[in-house]
């Protein structure tokens, strides 16, 4: 039976965001099934409407979940007990616009998004655009950290190190993500764009890490 050492391998690497992501929930409730779809349908329109006005293609707004339920709320009846109350349907959106960090372009961004109808609850996120050269490296480098490991452990030994029997990885993905918190209360957004834009944005580096398992013969 061949002797055999495994090594797990980590891989770090720092990045600087270079990508934009806003994301949109968009709802509507109310006791009729089809308002509720058609005024969901109303405030996208009205705000892919807004963002082509500012420069970008109808359809860079892209959906990333839809939702069709129910809303009850609960009530007390004339003996204390509670009941569910029918609210209505609810139908929500959730849409996402992306593009190239561009200080200016996110404050025009956000300032259009407030002046339609939508009303959205949005959130910003800094991340890459090239994240599959991102996950690359990562493992480039924890393959590195995993043959140094082996190397050392080998020489300390006093073993060789083999052929490389197997790989052992989990595909899963990448949160790839700065933690800055980016957000503007919305009184702001009323402020002229061009003042706004003036203030400078350098979001956090993002910092990401992964693991590999790897397995050699030792000789």
């Amino acid at each position: 039976m061949n002797r055999t050492i495994t090594v797990k391998g980590t891989g770090n690497i720092t990045v600087s965001p270079d990508y934009v992501v806003i994301s949109m929930d968009v709802k509507s409730i109310d006791k009729d099934y089809e308002k509720a779809l058609n005024m969901t349908a109303s405030k996208i329109d009205s705000l892919r409407r807004a963002l082509v006005k500012i420069g970008f293609d109808k359809k860079a707004l892209k959906t990333t979940r839809f939702d069709v339920d129910t809303e009850y709320e609960s009530e007390r009846d004339a003996r204390g007990n509670y009941k569910s109350i029918f609210v209505g349907y609810s139908c929500e959106n959730r849409v996402k616009i992306e593009f190239d960090l561009d200080n200016k372009l996110i404050i025009q961004t956000l300032v259009a998004i407030s002046k339609c109808i939508a009303e959205p609850e949005l959130s910003i996120s800094f991340t890459v655009k090239d994240s599959a050269a991102v996950n690359e490296k990562l493992l480039e480098s924890a393959a590195i950290n995993a043959k140094n490991k082996a190397k050392i452990l080998c020489e300390a030994s006093g073993v060789n190190l083999g052929q490389l029997l197997s790989i052992d990885y989990n595909w899963g993905e990448l949160n790839i993500y700065s933690q800055t918190d980016y957000c503007l209360e919305e009184k702001c957004l009323s402020l002229p764009v061009d003042a706004l834009a003036d203030m400078e944005i350098e979001p956090d580096d993002i910092r990401v890490n992964d693991s590999v398992t790897f397995v050699w013969e030792i000789l």
